[in-house]
């Protein structure tokens, strides 16, 4: 791995849940004329993200999902693209040289000529972390441009109510491990963080995290105390945001969905047209603190009667007598068994998460609802109760019922959704990677 001293500087920071800017107005383009740099940055960008849009899903070999299309040639991409062929082959000699975009083996093709050598996202050599820090685990994951995990590193504990620099302390071990994993020659592009909470976008601090019992943290500069972090611009973003910018990759959802993340707390993300909807803070999505039965428990948050007192994780856990220590597979083994309390925990979960999705699906119509986190592999104990919910709350159901489905974007979503995110940024901003010119 390169010193990250000596790799390219960072580009900017992307927020992790906003759509991308829109374009600047007719003023502001004759205020900043178009030099032939930026024309060359902005074509390298489209042309890169051409070639990564390509590839497919992230992953795609693991979870399940579709195999990708053919990978384009320069030919498609021009095609694509809209820039002469010329153009597009010294672009992607630049980016071959960046190290970003490799060449496969040519392929025939039906048109006369010759062969089409295909491109490809380079692998190993721009890499990515996304790390989370959740109430039960903290875990680092290291994506490469070609959506392959180089690396992995978890640790499962109790975090509730927990002391910020303690756990910060551990990620930075477990990004310490994974950085000494990763192969020779990696240059890392930087590192996102999920959280379970509100967070200030970009890079904070934490506004609020209920379960983890953190409040205004400023999680960048406790983590730039820690060597295993230097070098690294690290981003922050709601972990149910990032999840869902995995599950957008993953492609099985439709491009306007609710993402659902089901946890200790219960998180959210709106996707709309493709791009995640934070919010004009980024604190969009708290699902788990919408009010099921004002009269109810008192939440973590402090309110009464949250959706996360009836459908959370160790709601769950407790309506189904067991100890909240347990993994989720313990209450998909006792329904499986024919547990009749286990059983009636889940139905009363589902009742409560369709009530709330349908409070939902009537402010923001939305195609689809994707059960992930632990709802994923609970989703059969949990559908027909939220589908009811639906069909007998949502005031459109008549005419288009929402689809319920499970998330294919897998079991690490929000860690491989922060990788994107910085992953993105290099796709945006390619330039800042290209070789130094020569003396």
């Amino acid at each position: 791995m390169t010193d990250p001293a000596a790799a390219p500087p960072e580009a900017p920071a992307v927020d992790p849940g906003a759509a991308r800017p829109a374009a600047a107005g007719p003023a502001a383009r004759r205020r900043v004329p178009a030099r032939q740099g930026s024309l060359r940055e902005h074509n390298l960008a489209l042309v890169l993200r051409h070639v990564l849009d390509a590839a497919g899903p992230a992953a795609a070999d693991s979870t399940g999902g579709a195999a990708p299309a053919a990978p384009p040639s320069r030919a498609d991409v021009a095609t694509a693209t809209g820039l002469t062929r010329g153009a597009v082959s010294a672009l992607v000699d630049l980016l071959i040289g960046a190290r970003l975009v490799d060449e496969l083996p040519p392929t025939a093709t039906a048109r006369a000529g010759r062969p089409a050598v295909p491109l490809v996202p380079a692998s190993g050599t721009v890499v990515g972390l996304g790390a989370e820090v959740n109430v039960d685990y903290v875990g680092v994951r290291a994506l490469d441009l070609a959506g392959r995990v180089l690396a992995h590193r978890e640790t499962r504990g109790d975090y509730r109510h927990s002391d910020p620099e303690r756990v910060l302390g551990v990620l930075a071990a477990l990004v310490g491990e994974v950085r000494a994993a990763l192969p020779a020659g990696a240059r890392l592009a930087g590192m996102c963080l999920a959280l379970p909470g509100l967070v200030d976008r970009g890079t904070g601090p934490l506004r609020l995290a209920p379960n983890l019992g953190w409040r205004d943290v400023d999680v960048v500069a406790l983590l730039a105390g820690h060597p295993e972090v230097d070098g690294l611009g690290v981003r922050l973003a709601n972990e149910a945001n990032l999840a869902a910018r995995a599950e957008a990759r993953a492609g099985a959802a439709g491009q306007s969905f609710l993402y659902v993340s089901g946890e200790v707390g219960i998180g959210a993300a709106i996707v709309l047209d493709g791009e995640v909807f934070a919010g004009r803070h980024g604190w969009s999505g708290e699902l788990g603190h919408t009010v099921v039965d004002q009269q109810g428990p008192r939440c973590t948050c402090g309110a009464r009667g949250c959706l996360e007192q009836y459908a959370g994780k160790d709601a769950l856990l407790r309506a189904a007598g067991r100890d909240v220590e347990e993994p989720v597979e313990a209450l998909l083994a006792a329904a499986d068994a024919g547990d009749e309390r286990t059983a009636r925990a889940l139905r009363s979960a589902g009742e409560a998460l369709g009530v709330a999705l349908a409070n939902f699906v009537n402010l923001v119509d939305v195609e689809a609802v994707v059960l992930g986190g632990i709802y994923a592999p609970l989703a059969p104990w949990l559908t027909d109760a939220v589908v009811a919910q639906l069909r007998s709350r949502v005031l459109a159901a008549a005419w288009a019922d929402a689809r319920v489905g499970v998330a294919a974007g897998g079991e690490h979503a929000a860690m491989d959704g922060a990788a994107l995110v910085v992953l993105r940024a290099v796709a945006d901003h390619p330039a800042a990677w290209l070789p130094a010119p020569a003396a």
